[in-house]
């Protein structure tokens, strides 16, 4: 092996949408990771670099059937596919000693019956819902160390744990109030023929829906209660931005205490994230926007206390197809495999 050869071998299961062409385009530019393998049923035999021109010159791979075989040859294997995939696969590879990283929902809950009743059917592999850490560094990043699976947190409930979490640990708000009104581009709901998703059928449009509740309500409270660890109760209000990436959250608690400033609080999440390195919190009185973080793995943070009335408010704004999806997933793969968190995450956002 030369100098400059790359350490550690990953695999992609279901590289053809949109989390999963992120993870191309983050891992290609790896300095410790090449991509040995990544597959897709209907696509066997057609070259990535024809399905994705973007990455002429910079990956040379066939799409190939998924073979449990060859991905337990990978040090990671990434599962970017719709739920219901990961957990069928999953047995086998865990058996084989495979450390994986899911981008599905399929092990994010850790309750089999309310899996079941926010996707529809049975899971078919509940006893691996307890051995599934998950994926939220800022919070487990010591659990995601001696994972051997990793259930990468969903693109809302990113924005919305991490927004909230420095409240909750100091019981600062109470945890029956909550309110998430979050806005997500139209990559937010991968890549297939969707009429709302149109561009005729989303531009010039703003619209909410999953009002009576949207399947990634359970696993925001589940993350929450941990948190705060009591139970919780969060009212969320998901909409549509016609554009194609970022999700801005907008959340609400009432204050315990209402004499509690601002400037505590700004103090707080700041003393809080200060060694996180994709987590930034803004000035106060900041109103980040999503283009700040498009394109890379970051989550920015702004505090808002309107009229000094007893409510907070925090602004928290990441692009859903990194720090909410596939940059996420490259940040827990470091952190499995040791190597420093930064490694492949350091491009700054894209503007305009």
């Amino acid at each position: 092996m030369s100098s400059t050869a790359k350490r550690f071998r990953a695999g992609i299961v279901g590289g053809t949408g949109y989390t999963g062409a992120e993870l191309l385009r983050l891992l290609v530019n790896h300095p410790e990771v090449e991509i040995a393998c990544i597959t897709s049923r209907s696509e066997d035999g057609t070259a990535v670099a024809d399905m994705f021109p973007s990455l002429r010159g910079h990956l040379d791979l066939k799409f190939t059937v998924p073979d449990v075989a060859r991905l337990a040859e990978c040090d990671v294997v990434f599962f970017a596919t719709p739920h219901n995939v990961a957990m069928r696969m999953m047995p086998e590879l865990m058996a084989a000693g495979v450390r994986v990283i899911d981008l599905s929902a399929d092990f994010r809950l850790r309750d089999a019956d309310v899996w079941a009743h926010w996707y529809g059917e049975t899971h078919t592999a509940p006893d691996l819902l307890a051995q599934a850490v998950y994926g939220l560094p800022e919070r487990n990043r010591e659990q995601i160390r001696q994972a051997q699976l990793v259930a990468c947190p969903g693109c809302y409930p990113t924005a919305i744990q991490l927004g909230f979490l420095p409240l909750l640990e100091d019981s600062l708000i109470d945890p029956n109030q909550l309110i998430a009104n979050a806005a997500s581009g139209v990559s937010g709901a991968g890549r297939q023929a969707k009429i709302p998703m149109l561009m005729a059928e989303a531009s010039d449009n703003f619209s909410a829906y999953g009002a009576s509740g949207h399947r990634h309500l359970p696993e925001i409270e589940q993350g929450l209660a941990d948190i705060a660890n009591d139970p919780v109760s969060l009212t969320f209000v998901p909409h549509l931005l016609p554009m194609i990436r970022g999700i801005h959250a907008t959340l609400y608690a009432p204050l315990r205490d209402p004499t509690l400033s601002l400037k505590n609080i700004q103090a707080l999440f700041e003393e809080r994230y200060a060694d996180e390195p994709f987590v930034d919190v803004m000035p106060a009185g900041s109103h980040p926007q999503t283009r700040y973080t498009k394109g890379a793995n970051y989550c920015r943070i702004a505090l808002h206390r309107p009229l000094d009335r007893d409510v907070i408010v925090v602004l928290s704004v990441i692009d859903n197809l990194v720090k909410g999806a596939s940059g996420q997933a490259v940040q827990n793969m470091n952190i499995m495999l040791g190597l420093p968190e930064r490694a492949g995450l350091e491009g700054a956002a894209l503007l305009p």
